[in-house]
């Protein structure tokens, strides 16, 4: 896959702004902001810079200038967040895309509300915008083929966890479902609806959930293994997004930060922020591992145990030398209800106190693209 540096790649996106939004003015062949000249095409030390902004507002020069487009288009895959109204219709006409998610986005300050989505709608707008600059430049195009791999319990939550798997695009996957102590035929219309490749297992009851998806991830006949849980939530390009970082990143292990939570027995989601996005990381929310299977063999697989099986993971692939890339959480929930529904037991009040953001009901980032 190939890796970026410099202007291409998101790393080191801030959530939350500390400096208001600039504007950046084409002179003289090259873009200014505030006195300060940008190289074209910008740089890594350009684009930490900009970093602390809520944004940048964009003047473009009436005339055709294809550097100008390029540096812009690169700032972007960067993940800055841009905005402009009425460009030239040489800049519509060169990126109508660019054009369009640039416009849709208008910067508010966040008032520090627990409620508040001034900085999350930043953040949907940034990726909106890298997603499409970093392919525009080639970068995570011809995605490699994905197995997922899933253990579960619950025969009821199955269909959910199907129905999540199928909306995905962007991206070619097969299905490996290891079903934890309970026979396919309780789960056979969930299976027979689904569009991809799947092969469905059987494992005893008593195995350890880490033996159980090693069972399903020896099956796999690509490159890639991703896991997915059966309770949580996934957006339609969670995978796409997965594999565009470990593009743009080179990492061997790619997953998202854990931010999404749906509280069951209090019909709430809250958003917690204290694991930072676009960075190497040691942690990433389990239900989003993908790794390449090189990798995952090297480093023996899950760990063998009924706890813990995804840190051992992570752990293994650190000790054989592979690198962790923990990209944005933005389309991922996690459900949370009582304590023994899951492998790993914390107490609601635990989430509660970290929450950033906490509102009624459902309510996930609109990546989720929740119907």
């Amino acid at each position: 896959m190939t890796v970026t540096t410099g202007m291409c790649s998101p790393y080191g996106f801030t959530r939350s702004p500390t400096e208001e939004i600039a504007t950046l003015s084409w002179s003289d062949g090259r873009w200014t902001m505030e006195g300060r000249s940008l190289a074209v095409p910008p740089q890594a030390a350009d684009v930490a810079a900009l970093r602390p902004l809520r944004g940048l507002r964009v003047e473009w020069p009436e005339e055709h200038a294809a550097e100008a487009l390029d540096a812009v288009g690169g700032l972007a895959a960067a993940g800055v967040p841009l905005t402009f109204h009425d460009p030239p219709r040489w800049v519509r006409e060169a990126d109508p895309v660019l054009a369009d998610v640039a416009g849709a986005w208008t910067p508010e300050a966040d008032d520090g509300r627990p409620d508040s989505v001034a900085d999350l709608r930043r953040e949907e707008h940034s990726v909106r915008l890298r997603r499409h600059a970093l392919r525009a430049r080639g970068v995570g195009t011809g995605l490699a083929p994905v197995t997922v791999v899933m253990a579960t319990r619950r025969p009821h939550y199955v269909g959910h966890a199907l129905r999540q798997l199928a909306r995905q695009r962007g991206v070619s996957l097969e299905a490996i479902v290891a079903l934890h102590g309970f026979p396919a035929a309780r789960v056979r219309e969930a299976v027979e609806e689904f569009p991809h490749p799947m092969t469905v297992i059987e494992a005893e009851p008593d195995a350890p959930l880490g033996t159980v998806l090693n069972m399903a991830a020896a099956r796999a006949s690509t490159g890639i293994v991703a896991k997915w849980d059966d309770d949580d939530w996934y957006g339609p390009e969670h995978l796409a997004d997965l594999l565009l970082a470990m593009a743009y990143s080179g990492a061997e292990l790619v997953g998202t930060a854990p931010e999404f939570f749906y509280l069951q027995p209090l019909r709430a989601t809250i958003r917690r922020v204290d694991y930072s996005s676009e960075v190497w990381a040691d942690h990433v929310a389990g239900g989003t591992i993908l790794v390449g299977r090189e990798m995952f063999e090297q480093a023996g697989g899950f760990g063998p145990s009924g706890r813990g099986e995804d840190a051992h993971l992570l752990r293994a692939v650190e000790a054989a030398g592979g690198r962790v890339y923990r990209t944005h959480g933005l389309g991922y929930v996690l459900r949370r209800s009582v304590g023994a529904d899951h492998s790993w037991n914390l107490p609601l009040a635990h989430f509660l106190r970290l929450a950033a953001n906490q509102w009624r009901g459902f309510r996930p980032s609109v990546m989720l693209e929740a119907p």
